[in-house]
């Protein structure tokens, strides 16, 4: 069905002020501590749990590492069944439990196993996992943490900003977005959380987002609605230029409101919209959290001949080193972008070639603009900026969200 063929008359909004999953009728979270780093720090959240009041329809989207975390590759085995329902989602921060071979599996199904034990729900768990690459789970601080997670379960606003903290590793702030539409006079959400801030680069990023919604979805609806609005999102954006081993987006649908979006296409439209919506709100905030940036930059490249002509120019624009650290460093060096953009060999005609610092023109059809340079360094000083790359070809465009690069980082990463 082509929702798009369809005109929306169903206004989807972002709320103010989200609560995660809270904000989504039917699910219940918690987040507590259980010292997972081992540092006897029993303040940090580091366990996150997630359930439905009802089993639940559920999607996901995964890393494209070779080396895949063992929850990764049990949520894949978890949702391989068309059909498949789940409990809901048992994560834990600060341990990847990413290259550790046999055991990592084991421990992965063991907690999934815990969640089901500890909440009484017949119906399995998704497990995710975030932190330090090839180390083997602390598993009675995790099996302590699930227990304490289940008999803590609430709706509560609390309780889903504290699962919100709980996943988060080298993030600075915790990650919320909701939109909520009206439909024959119901109420319709979704709500998600998410963390990521380093090793950020498509297909996906060291991130883990949750989705929920109240409507009545099926996994293949689901599925096809995440992948859409995953690739115009988490995997638009780039920090670092580092793909994880642990990367996870799930989206569940409990069904609490009685809507099922296929009866109709109205209806299945906004739903993605509200989908979109909160996949890119929490994109703009994995990049605007990056670890120790300064600067949040939207990357538009246009008129290129074909779109994935136009993601090769932004890609690398994006993650060159002399781009970023520029950007880093205040200064409109168009000429390095010029370059960047070069060597993505799409074909770029210098004659044709127009460059865009927010609205202030830098070089058009291959002509410096230099009497407009006081006006490009203020732009890139600032802390949000835009800048469009026009090849003047075709009607190919990409939209990247990336970011400079400080020595804050390299600094930050060599003690990790």
């Amino acid at each position: 069905l082509n929702v798009s063929a369809f005109p929306m008359s169903i206004q989807v909004k972002l709320i103010e002020s989200p609560s995660g999953i809270a904000d989504c009728p039917g699910f219940k979270t918690a987040g507590v501590a259980c010292d997972i780093r081992g540092k006897g720090d029993l303040e940090l959240l580091d366990l996150a749990l997630v359930a439905s009041e009802e089993p639940c329809h559920a999607a996901g989207v995964f890393t494209l590492n070779d080396v895949c975390a063992a929850p990764v590759l049990v949520c894949k085995e978890i949702l391989t069944s068309p059909s498949a329902k789940v409990a809901g989602i048992v994560v834990n921060s600060g341990n990847a439990n990413a290259a550790t071979a046999e055991q990592g599996m084991i421990d992965a199904k063991e907690m999934s196993a815990i969640a089901q034990l500890e909440t009484g729900i017949g119906s399995p768990f998704l497990v995710c996992s975030t932190g330090r690459i090839g180390r083997k789970l602390p598993m009675q601080n995790i099996k302590t943490g699930i227990a304490a997670a289940a008999k803590a379960l609430s709706e509560e606003s609390q309780n889903s900003l504290d699962a919100a903290d709980a996943i988060l590793t080298s993030d600075t702030r915790r990650k919320c977005a909701t939109a909520q539409f009206t439909y024959k006079g119901t109420t319709l959400t979704v709500s998600g959380i998410a963390k990521g801030a380093g090793m950020i680069e498509p297909n996906m990023a060291t991130m883990l987002a949750f989705l929920t919604t109240d409507l009545d979805v099926d996994n293949a609806a689901l599925k096809n609605t995440l992948v859409q609005a995953c690739n115009k999102t988490f995997n638009r954006i780039s920090i670092d230029g580092d793909m994880s081993t642990n990367d996870t987006v799930l989206l569940l649908a409990n069904g609490k409101s009685g809507l099922v979006p296929d009866d109709s296409p109205e209806l299945l439209q906004a739903f993605r919209e509200a989908v979109f919506m909160v996949c890119d709100t929490l994109a703009e905030k994995i990049v605007g959290d990056g670890e120790k940036i300064t600067k949040l930059v939207e990357l538009i490249v246009e008129g290129c001949q074909t779109e994935e002509d136009a993601e090769k120019v932004a890609r690398c624009v994006g993650n060159s080193l002399l781009v970023k650290t520029s950007w880093y460093g205040s200064d409109p060096n168009w000429g390095r972008l010029a370059d960047a953009a070069g060597y993505a060999r799409v074909g770029l005609k210098e004659a044709c070639f127009d460059i865009h610092y927010d609205e202030v023109p830098a070089l058009i059809g291959g002509i410096p603009q230099d009497s407009k340079l006081s006006e490009w360094k203020a732009i890139v000083a600032k802390k949000r900026f835009r800048i469009t790359l026009n090849l003047n070809q075709g009607s190919g465009t990409f939209r990247l969200l990336t970011s400079d690069l400080s020595e804050a980082y390299v600094n930050f990463n060599k003690s990790e």
